[in-house]
């Protein structure tokens, strides 16, 4: 297996996942890079290093973006929000060794030949100005192809794979395929991020009330529903496979049992997509999410998620605030079995 250790690792994007993935790479001695276009945040990097919370921090090299070259070799993993990727994609060259560890689905990355990519089930939450990150629920790192590939370039995932992993800060598990890890975190997120984010609570909340409760589990559904339309695999992500959580959905007494099973381990986190929303005339990654599974239903009905994309663009481009009541908005269209 190479040693990735005279091998540089560029991460671009020091948010919660990569403030936590470089980390784990400095952990254990790896020539990590951290890049980011938030200039205080950069600043507070060179000075302090990037820090875990609980566990301490570590010095490694910070670069503000408008300053980063991308490396002629080693890998660059690419850590910010969906929509900021075009102004990343633009400097990079087609043989860059690119690995997305995001959420959601960029039709423009999509376009690209990158051999693979990586899915986070953990959560880390990050300070805005700060690279000062905790773990908020634990989890995997799924690292896989996302296309058929040459040995060498499984030789180098397995290798990254490897490295992060070494610090045992999350378990890596090194699949044949990414895809349908991609696909399953994104029947998640789409249910969690826009209820969480226009409401303005933490996860936990959406298994406690019980309006929010009930659009939760049909996002679910319909998300599930969306995904088995289109005919796209899924993979088991936690405890369940997508599968087994559609199955607990209609079965009429599970779903309350689930909320309660699954509580604890939201309970305190946030969805990335909620800083955003606090931002007159915002982005967020609405499009990557809902937009993306509206797009993949085609004539297939999705009022639910359509409703939300609605509402999502409504509080950003009006400069709402984020609310319990924008969940109300949302009622009429849940489906007449489950309806309040």
């Amino acid at each position: 297996m190479p040693n990735l250790i005279n091998k540089p690792i560029h991460i671009v994007g020091v948010g919660g996942i990569g403030a936590a993935l470089g980390w784990a790479l400095a952990q254990e001695g790896y020539s990590v890079i951290l890049v980011d276009s938030l200039r205080s945040k950069v600043t507070e990097g060179i000075k302090h290093g990037v820090t875990l919370v609980t566990l301490g921090a570590h010095t490694v090299p910070f670069i503000a973006f408008d300053d980063w070259m991308p490396p002629k070799e080693g890998f660059i993993l690419l850590c910010t929000k969906t929509y900021d990727n075009p102004k990343v994609l633009a400097r990079l060259s087609g043989d860059a060794f690119l690995v997305p560890v995001q959420n959601g689905f960029d039709p423009e990355l999509d376009r690209r030949s990158h051999a693979c990519e990586g899915i986070a089930s953990f959560v880390s939450e990050c300070q805005r100005d700060y690279p000062v990150t905790r773990i908020t629920r634990p989890g995997s790192l799924h690292i896989g192809a996302r296309r058929p590939i040459t040995y060498d370039e499984r030789i180098e995932i397995a290798s990254l794979a490897l490295a992060l992993g070494k610090a045992k800060l999350f378990p890596v598990e090194l699949v044949e395929d990414i895809r349908p890890y991609k696909a399953t975190k994104l029947m998640y997120n789409a249910a969690i991020s826009p209820l969480a984010a226009a409401a303005g609570v933490d996860n936990g909340e959406l298994l406690t009330d019980q309006l929010a409760k009930l659009l939760f589990f049909a996002l679910l559904q319909e998300n599930y529903a969306i995904l088995q339309n289109a005919k796209i695999p899924l993979a088991r992500i936690g405890p369940f496979h997508p599968d087994t959580v559609s199955l607990i959905l209609r079965t009429p007494w599970l779903p309350a049992l689930m909320a309660i099973f699954f509580r604890p381990s939201l309970r305190g986190t946030y969805c990335s997509m909620a800083p955003d929303m606090h931002v007159q005339h915002a982005r967020t990654e609405i499009d990557a999410y809902t937009g993306h599974l509206i797009r993949l239903a085609g004539e297939f009905p999705c009022p639910l998620n359509r409703a939300v994309l609605a509402l999502i663009m409504k509080i950003t481009t009006e400069g709402l605030k984020p609310q319990y009541q924008h969940l109300q908005n949302l009622e009429s269209h849940l489906p007449v079995r489950i309806h309040p």
